[in-house]
């Protein structure tokens, strides 16, 4: 398993598993993690992780992808 942040766009797609921080969560970091369903960054860039939907209905920025 590979972990890799999730600041770049063209490393995230649908049904990519990844861990996110949820907004309640940013001040704590706790991770949440899931699959990805929809990509809501338009930018290739964020320094703070790319903003996504998790199949469950979360939304939360990437902070690791996981490749297996």
């Amino acid at each position: 398993m590979i972990l890799m942040n999730g600041q770049y766009r063209k490393d995230i797609s649908s049904k990519t598993e990844v861990y996110i921080v949820l907004k309640k969560d940013q001040r704590s970091g706790k991770l949440t993690r899931g699959i990805v369903k929809d990509i809501l960054t338009n930018s290739s860039f964020h320094p703070h992780g790319i903003k996504v939907r998790l199949d469950n209905g979360q939304v939360g920025r990437v902070k690791k992808i996981i490749k297996r």
